[in-house]
């Protein structure tokens, strides 16, 4: 006899589960974007029909991954279409400034309200004893990106630097673009826009590419992220004083390449998806953890953030054309910033404002070092000692980034500080071997130079089908052995 069909339950599958977001591991989305790639490539040479089914298939997608926050990107979408045309027709400054101003009141407004109400309002219990109730707020999820990539907009429309976009479906189709809606990358409407209007069209590099990137990016965050984070990180993360100093300090090392692996590898998938879909986005991350200073290593981790900061934050308060002190102040005040905007804690902004202290040592370091620098880089001493410096530097402030509270953080700082031994190796090997070999692997795949990957991106050009689909098959084999019956969810999810 054959199985009964279970209308409800398939029916269910369509409908938003808090419990089971639908992201790239999801098996749901293979098929859903096996359905949207048959009506994007029938209708390739119909822009508007095009533009018009992507629109529908990343609000879907979103509706799936948050439920009817949806609602939210349409209406910051409806807004900031309004209020950006609105700047580019209006020549009197006092107006367009005002106008301008209301777009950023209004995006910034959203993300006050989700993101930092109740982060307030316990400052304002805890410290100044008022007794206010906490609001039942939920975090919408991606608005830290979509409202950066809002204001970034109508601030490049105001300063002439782009054109606003005259049909509402093109800017929609920009801030809903699926591949980079939940977890970013955070894209330029100047970057991406002149792309909706081009032929679809890839070619046998681009499918190449996009492959590799996916592979990669799903290896990094479900296979080593997923495996170090349930297997190790998380529980002394929860507890560390019930652990050794030692396993205290491999758990950083581990969250280290945990974060990384996690946030690079949907970055790489996302940037995967949408080569294979006719677009180009920048490459989010550049092996940090192999910067020589801290100044190089935000050139290279979360580049579509750190550059954001950089332009419409770092500069517009005066960048370095204010002097030292007001250049440190700023370097400061643009990090301390860029932590609160990970998340309303405390934690956060110490992160922030560790990073901004650094930056802004590391500027004065070089100012006063100007005259020996060059010596002092051509040395591989100086280099491998400045290498291990920034990375180390990196995991400690790691720690407030992960820790759920300042006292999870001083608890693990004490154990490494005052617990540390390295007697217990035997018995830490034998417990977690397997977690450093798969730490050890992803620092490897880390530390591949980019050339590699581009060479081995080319030869996967001259592969055929059955060749991609057997690396497919082997992923997914390796895949099914380390995969958890618990769900990892992306860490910059939360964000």
């Amino acid at each position: 006899m054959f199985p009964s069909f279970d209308a409800a339950a398939f029916l269910h599958q369509f409908v938003y589960d808090k419990n089971n977001p639908l992201l790239f591991n999801n098996g749901f989305f293979v098929y859903l974007f096996f359905v949207f790639m048959l009506l994007y490539f029938a209708f390739r040479n119909k822009v508007a029909i095009r533009t018009n089914i992507f629109c529908l298939f990343s609000l879907y997608f979103f509706y799936k991954a948050s439920g009817f926050f949806v609602v939210l990107v349409i209406v910051s979408a409806i807004a900031d279409f309004i209020l950006s045309n609105a700047i580019y027709r209006q020549t009197d400054k006092t107006k367009r400034k005002l106008l301008l101003t209301i777009s950023i009141v209004f995006n910034l407004g959203l993300l006050f309200y989700f993101k930092y109400t109740n982060f307030f309002v316990e400052i304002l219990n805890q410290h100044f004893s008022a007794h206010i109730n906490p609001l039942n707020i939920l975090l919408p999820v991606g608005i830290s990106f979509y409202t950066f990539e809002n204001i970034s907009y109508t601030i490049d429309v105001y300063r002439g630097e782009f054109v606003p976009v005259k049909k509402f479906n093109e800017y929609l189709l920009f801030l809903s673009f699926f591949p980079k809606l939940v977890m970013g990358p955070i894209v330029r409407a100047k970057d991406f826009i002149p792309q909706t209007t081009k032929p679809y069209y890839i070619n046998q590099e681009d499918f190449a590419a996009g492959f590799f990137l996916i592979i990669t990016g799903l290896f990094k965050k479900l296979i080593i992220s997923d495996y170090i984070t349930l297997n190790y990180v998380n529980y002394i993360f929860d507890s560390p004083s019930k652990y050794t100093g030692l396993e205290c300090l491999f758990a950083v090392y581990g969250y280290a390449i945990v974060i990384y692996c996690d946030f690079s590898g949907y970055s790489s998938v996302a940037i995967g998806i949408a080569r294979w879909l006719g677009y180009k986005i920048p490459p989010n991350f550049s092996s940090p953890y192999q910067s020589k200073d801290i100044t190089e290593f935000w050139r290279r981790w979360h580049i579509s953030l750190s550059s954001w900061l950089r332009d419409y934050l770092y500069i517009p308060l005066g960048g370095n054309r204010k002097g030292k002190l007001r250049t440190y102040i700023n370097l400061f005040i643009t990090m301390l910033l860029g932590g609160l905007w990970h998340g309303a804690s405390f934690n956060f902004i110490v992160w922030g404002g560790l990073h901004g202290t650094a930056l802004a040592i590391h500027k004065l370091w070089n100012e006063k070092t100007k005259s020996i620098a060059s010596k002092w880089n051509s040395s591989v001493l100086y280099r491998g000692f400045a290498l291990l410096l920034t990375f180390h530097f990196v995991c400690f402030c790691w720690i407030f980034f992960k820790a759920a509270n300042f006292h999870i953080a001083g608890d693990m700082l004490n154990q490494i500080q005052y617990h540390f031994s390295l007697d217990v190796w035997g018995r830490f090997w034998g417990n977690y071997h397997n977690v450093i070999w798969m730490m050890l692997l992803g620092f490897a795949l880390h530390a591949i130079p980019e050339n590699i990957c581009d060479t081995i991106s080319l030869k996967l050009q001259k592969l055929n089908v059955v060749s991609y689909a057997a690396i497919f098959f082997i992923f997914l084999l390796i895949y099914g052995y380390y995969k958890s019956s618990e769900a990892v969810m992306p860490i910059y999810l939360q964000f």
